[in-house]
């Protein structure tokens, strides 16, 4: 078994004295592992960091075996950001929920495709907290779980949108929804639209509504927790929303 594609780096972990497993996100194979001999040696630790961009070359001598990895660099995307922590921060808890929560060895080429518009974002934009929302919103779309934010589930009107039902993941309208408010999860208004501006406050309902919906669908049924980088960057992105309040 051989083959050659465009991947992402999520997680290396130490395996023996020398080697390291990658964990992957590939444009064609999904999420797939193998091992990278001498991984752990200078010259390839700068290489084989969550979110470079890389090409990989994956040999096996059965399907299902582990297989070995020969990596090269294309786009060194952790260097570019390591001294913003909340932009890091942003780009390890991207790669630790793709790990998290897409199957092994299954292709989702629109995930991956996003996930690297994303990390563009992340390295180039200030609105880049916006785009990863997004890209949450689009793995749960890709994986069968899709929210349904064009519509009022109770009147079938497009406007004034602000509310989600927990319990059907669709839109709800502020008239239909006010006496049920306390039970419904609010709709950022940049997740209607193409635009990218929102508010810290935006930023953090949105990453409320996607964390929620993640939980329950693939994370919860598999016994997994929500990763703890994701967690790192909610409590970032809190500081961040207090600071544009005092400012």
């Amino acid at each position: 078994m051989d083959w050659v594609d465009d991947a992402i780096i999520l997680s290396v972990r130490r395996h023996g004295e020398r080697g390291v497993i990658v964990d992957a996100l590939t444009s064609r194979y999904g999420r797939h592992a193998g091992l990278v001999r001498y991984g752990a040696s200078k010259q390839m630790r700068g290489v084989l960091e969550p979110g470079n961009e890389v090409n990989i070359r994956w040999r096996a001598r059965l399907s299902e075996h582990l297989g070995n990895y020969t990596v090269e660099l294309v786009r060194a995307r952790a260097a570019a950001v390591m001294r913003d922590p909340l932009r890091l921060a942003g780009l390890t808890s991207a790669c630790a929920m793709a790990q998290q929560v897409l199957p092994e060895r299954e292709p989702h080429g629109p995930v991956f495709e996003g996930m690297r518009a994303m990390l563009d974002a992340i390295e180039n934009i200030e609105m880049w907290p916006a785009a990863l929302v997004r890209w949450e919103l689009g793995m749960l779309e890709e994986l069968g779980f899709g929210l349904d934010l064009s519509k009022c589930a109770a009147t079938g009107a497009i406007d004034d949108l602000i509310y989600v039902s927990p319990r059907t993941g669709r839109a709800v309208g502020r008239a239909p929804g006010l006496p049920y408010r306390e039970r419904l999860m609010p709709l950022p208004g940049f997740l209607l639209g193409a635009q990218l501006l929102a508010r810290p406050a935006d930023i953090l309902a949105g990453l409320n509504l996607t964390g929620f919906f993640l939980a329950r669908h693939l994370l919860e049924p598999h016994g997994k927790p929500m990763p703890p980088a994701r967690s790192r960057l909610c409590e970032r992105l809190k500081l961040w929303c207090e600071e544009a309040v005092l400012a």
